[in-house]
């Protein structure tokens, strides 16, 4: 069951095997601590593919299965249901569930989970209109306490992420850790994708045409084999790519193809809000 963070990060598409295998197990032998894992990623999954409501009714399933079987893997359960739940929930009530989800995970001793929920909850503030100025403290507590834990993987991701809270303030210093954290996940399409759209977004709000299409490009290139659970971050992605897309297309002469891609993201923003008009709208 731990495998499974890992495995819908650097192989999306065999994740789904193992979830499918958790869930066989616990229909045919009985419940057990590893059986709201299973269920919590296969509502992901339901979620990604279109079906919202069909997803939540799992995650729900996996929560309470929680106080029947073991609360050992609360802090996975939170962590990937929250981001299910996220979609049909507003998004400032959302971070609440992150504090429970972050709570649940220390409590158990899982401070992977729980630095990756503190990672969450960071760069979901920005999309929810925090301060910088605060988000930026929020990111250095953040860091700290994975540096503390020695989390070095999380801790790099995190410092991608606060890099482009830094180039939002003003402080645009490019640090060292990006061309560290470059060579650890050159293949890990689901890290480089968040690391390119958050360069596309913060290129984009400074108007740098070349840099937003260079980064646009990149983030398009990864999205095919990245997370194989559904994200909240996935909405925003859409969101920015489909502006990025259309802005693209009035200046440049590849015109027909940034529209077309515009356009996918818009159709993806109109299923969306079908579920949560309070985030969507």
């Amino acid at each position: 069951g731990k495998m499974e963070t890992g495995m819908t990060q650097i192989m999306p598409k065999s994740a789904p095997y193992v979830t499918q295998r958790i869930i066989q197990l616990s229909l045919s032998d009985g419940m057990s601590p590893v059986s709201p894992i299973g269920f919590v990623h296969f509502g992901s999954y339901i979620a990604k593919l279109g079906d919202i409501s069909g997803g939540c009714k799992y995650v729900k399933l996996a929560r309470s299965l929680l106080d029947k079987v073991s609360r050992e893997n609360a802090g996975e359960v939170s962590c990937f249901g929250t981001q299910v739940i996220a979609y049909v929930e507003p998004l400032q009530a959302v971070l609440e569930y992150h504090d429970e989800g972050y709570a649940a995970a220390m409590a158990s001793g899982d401070v992977v989970r729980a630095g990756l929920i503190t990672q969450m909850r960071c760069s979901q503030s920005l999309f929810a209109g925090i301060n910088l100025q605060a988000l930026r403290e929020k990111y250095a507590a953040a860091i700290k306490f994975m540096e503390e834990r020695k989390l070095r993987v999380l801790t790099l991701q995190t410092q991608y992420q606060q890099q482009s809270v830094l180039e939002l303030i003003g402080i645009d210093q490019e640090p060292k850790c990006v061309s560290e954290g470059h060579a650890i996940f050159a293949t890990n399409k689901s890290v480089m994708r968040i690391y390119y759209y958050l360069k596309m977004y913060t290129s984009f709000i400074f108007r740098s045409y070349d840099r937003t299409k260079e980064n646009a490009e990149k983030y398009l290139t990864c999205i095919g084999n990245s997370w194989a659970n559904l994200f909240l971050a996935h909405a925003f992605q859409a969101f920015h790519a489909g502006l990025v897309s259309f802005w693209l297309a009035r200046k440049s002469r590849e015109e027909q193809g940034w529209y077309l891609r515009g356009n996918k993201s818009k159709l993806a923003l109109k299923k969306w809000t079908k579920s949560c008009r309070w985030t969507f709208e």
